[in-house]
């Protein structure tokens, strides 16, 4: 399957939430380019920013700068569930607010793809600090997944994954205590 290929199904995948019309899209045009168009210098400088500014503006708390970042059909998946725009901006965007100031987090790896108009962001992350008399000692995982219109690279889904971190056992430890 061409890369082309790929990136479409996974844009159908991601933008199709609620369509009936899904697996009419899988269908393949009928002479698809031979390679899908890259980004320029400045398009990865900006996708990269955006996904940066999003992370620090979490720290601060400025939800106005978050609004603007966001594209009007996000689409949020954590935990199972999926949120649109506005149950993001409702409810739990307070939540990721108060987590992203009381515990530091870390983005141990990072990939970066974009093709054409469209753009994701793959890392991971511990993060470890207290959070209402809760220790917090985990790993995670983040996808975004960025679009370009006119204007300016906006998030258009955001997939996030975590799990408590293992303790480290190392022979003998117990031994020498």
């Amino acid at each position: 399957m061409s890369s082309r290929r790929k990136v479409s199904l996974l844009a159908v995948g991601l933008f199709s939430f609620g369509s009936a019309g899904v697996l009419a899209d899988l269908v393949p045009a009928q002479q698809p380019p031979t390679s899908a168009p890259t980004c320029r210098a400045s398009d990865s400088a900006a996708v990269v920013g955006v996904a940066s500014r999003f992370h620090k503006i979490l720290s601060t708390g400025d939800t106005s700068g978050i609004n603007a970042l966001l594209a009007p059909d996000l689409r949020v998946i954590e935990s199972g569930a999926v949120e649109s725009r506005q149950e993001y901006l409702s409810h739990h965007l307070s939540a990721d607010i108060e987590f992203a100031k009381a515990v530091k987090e870390e983005r141990t790896s990072f990939s970066y793809r974009c093709e054409g108009n469209i753009a994701w962001l793959i890392s991971t992350s511990t993060a470890i600090g207290k959070l209402n008399n809760r220790e917090i000692n985990s790993v995670g995982a983040e996808l975004i997944v960025l679009s370009r219109n006119q204007k300016a690279w906006k998030i258009r889904a955001i997939h996030w994954s975590s799990a408590r971190r293992q303790p480290v056992i190392r022979p003998f430890e117990s031994v020498l205590r």
